[in-house]
């Protein structure tokens, strides 16, 4: 990676448990220091001020949201770093490069570090949620709530701060596996700030619950930044906090039936609580946030509608900043080549969906932040900005996540993403490469890119099938790698027997249907390579000898395509016997076929 000039641009003094302090109840001299009215120096982070003062508690559910489409979208004012990116998405559009970040096109395939204190709850995705719902079922059938009063106790006494103190995934070496994920032909990484449950997995300035003061006690972003330099991988940094304040309402209830029936889970405790234990100095409210039951359907069991928190709006911007400054904190502690944010909404803070709750420009903000300071830093914006479901726009990429556009799609590039088994770690977990692979060939021949997250144990460590797995995609990759670093679509994306392309399982994560899934010798997909070639893959290994038809490739074929010039096999020097006709190319498999998963043949067409 080219050497980079950086510039320090925060001057919040300390972190860690002094930054705790400072959040969980500033001292007199503190608060007055927050609160001064001297502007900060450009871009550099202020201190952030205590958490506003609460209107009186209403009945739960009983106050209605306001309708986010009457509501003004408030604008931030938290400081950021001056250039020509202002805070409109009008700006960014027109001040981004024009051409998209074609490292991210040559890339195509990387892992996605989905990894954090919920995998020790062995139970999926969401598991610091559902620990906290009685009889709730988690993606892998089992219930949470109770694998948690199994393995730790009842959320009454053992709580998810709890959890957070003994989590310690001794056997996590990223420098280890950053070498495992580039072996297997990744060359980018998502890697998990922040999710739902509000931990953030750095040196956080803004956040005392954080990998280095709890659990581990250390910077897990910090490591798994430093490995993908030094393999030469770019990589991106994933938020998920957005909704962390509808997300926990659950752990402010209590059982309804049982034993403990009413007994209130610990995300009711205050501050003045953890006196003389081990949470002492940590305001819980910075972790599970502040009770807003009152606000109906702003805690449905998956996510709301819509609505503002019209009696909030002191807390609403605190909390929009405190989003906002977390994110700025990672660039400026990391500077990633990219960040990510999750949600269904078009944008964090839209009041729609998981944007539910204000509606505000801290997006926008955070994304001209991000592209000054890497113009700044690196002389070029060669970044971008993950927004899911975010429409198209330059600066902005997407994603798919566990499925895949019906055709190409080029109006933004976009990644497909998935997980085996589960995002984070539950037992079960069923690997297959040729499910792999093609996953990516569905997203590569529809113009996007592949993302794949291989949980880890609670430990840090892969299971033996992952290691495996991922070998054997490697082994598929240095064969046929060229067929997808830097392609692009072709005219069309696949085939299949009948004309049309039959698709793998769709799915939000790749499980035992999708290994079983078996393709024939008539099915395809097809990419554009830098050089001009088109690559047609078939999505399994034929028998010897067998003839395959390409009919997308014949003179007949609409739309036309030009006469074909020449055809390889990648990973066989042996000439291939081939005949273009009307109906289709015609192409004789060799003997033997010492392939695994799918075959790639290279077709050369004669210049127009």
């Amino acid at each position: 990676m080219p050497r980079r000039k950086f510039i320090r641009l925060t001057a919040l003094a300390g972190s860690g448990m002094a930054a705790g302090n400072l959040l969980g109840g500033l001292s007199p001299s503190a608060r007055a220091a927050a609160q001064t009215k001297i502007p900060p120096e450009p871009g550099v982070l202020p201190p952030l001020a205590p958490i506003p003062e609460l209107p009186p508690k209403q009945p739960p559910g009983s106050v209605p949201m306001g309708d986010p489409a009457a509501f003004p979208e408030a604008k931030m004012d938290f400081p950021m770093v001056p250039g020509p990116y202002a805070p409109t998405w009008e700006s960014i559009g027109q001040n981004y490069p024009a051409k998209e970040m074609g490292w991210l096109r040559d890339s195509k395939f990387g892992i996605w570090v989905h990894f954090g204190p919920q995998s020790a709850g062995r139970s999926g995705d969401w598991y610091a949620r559902l620990m906290y719902m009685q009889g709730q079922s988690g993606n892998n059938g089992s219930v949470p709530y109770d694998n948690h009063i199994r393995d730790f106790g009842h959320p009454s006494e053992v709580g998810y701060k709890d959890l957070l103190k003994d989590w310690n995934p001794v056997k996590l070496d990223p420098a280890a596996l950053v070498k495992v994920y580039r072996n297997a032909g990744a060359r980018f990484l998502v890697i998990q700030g922040v999710h739902h449950d509000n931990f953030d997995n750095w040196n956080s300035t803004y956040q005392p619950w954080n990998s280095v003061n709890l659990g581990p006690r250390r910077d897990l972003l910090g490591e798994w930044s430093r490995a993908a330099r030094a393999e030469g991988m770019r990589y991106g940094v994933s938020f998920h906090h957005e909704y962390t304040w509808w997300w926990w309402q659950k752990s402010l209830g209590s059982d309804r039936t049982g034993p403990k029936a009413g007994a209130p889970y610990d995300g009711n405790l205050t501050m003045a609580d953890g006196r003389g234990k081990w949470w002492e100095g940590l305001d819980p409210r910075l972790l599970y946030g502040v009770d807003l039951r009152e606000y109906n359907g702003f805690d449905p069991d998956h996510a709301p509608v819509r609505g503002i928190l019209t009696h909030h709006s002191d807390y609403c911007k605190w909390y929009a900043t405190r989003w906002a400054l977390r994110i700025m904190d990672v660039i400026r502690k990391y500077d990633p080549d990219f960040i990510y944010t999750d949600g269904n909404s078009t944008q964090p803070f839209s009041g729609f969906k998981t944007g539910t709750g204000f509606k505000c420009d801290a997006m926008q903000r955070v994304i001209a932040d991000f592209y000054n300071h890497t113009l700044l830093t690196r002389g070029m914006v060669d970044t971008f900005s993950i927004v899911k479901f975010h429409p198209g726009g330059k600066g902005v990429v997407n994603t798919t996540e566990g499925r895949w556009p019906a055709k190409i799609k080029t109006d933004q590039p976009w990644i497909g993403e998935t997980a085996f088994g589960d995002w984070f770690y539950s037992p079960g977990v069923v690997y297959d490469a040729g499910a792999l692979v093609r996953y990516m060939l569905e997203c590569v021949s529809r113009d996007g890119c592949f993302c794949v997250n291989v949980p880890m144990c609670p430990d840090g460590s892969l299971e033996d099938g992952g290691f495996a797995m991922l070998a054997d995609v490697g082994e598929w990759m240095k064969i046929n790698g060229e067929a997808i670093y830097g392609s692009s679509a072709w005219i069309k994306f696949g085939e299949g027997a009948d004309g049309s392309a039959r698709p793998s399982p769709a799915g939000s994560s790749i499980g035992r249907r999708h290994a079983d899934f078996k393709f024939g010798s008539r099915d395809f997909r097809f990419t554009a390579g830098k050089d001009g070639s088109v690559y047609a893959f078939c999505m399994t290994v034929p028998e010897p000898g067998t003839v395959l038809k390409i009919v997308s490739m014949g003179t007949g074929a609409q739309p036309a395509v030009p006469a074909v010039k020449s055809v390889s096999l990648l990973g066989s020097q042996a000439p291939v016997d081939w005949k273009q006709s009307a109906d289709g190319l015609e192409i004789r498999c060799p003997v033997p076929m010492p392939f695994h998963i799918a075959v790639v043949y290279k077709v050369n067409f004669a210049k127009a």
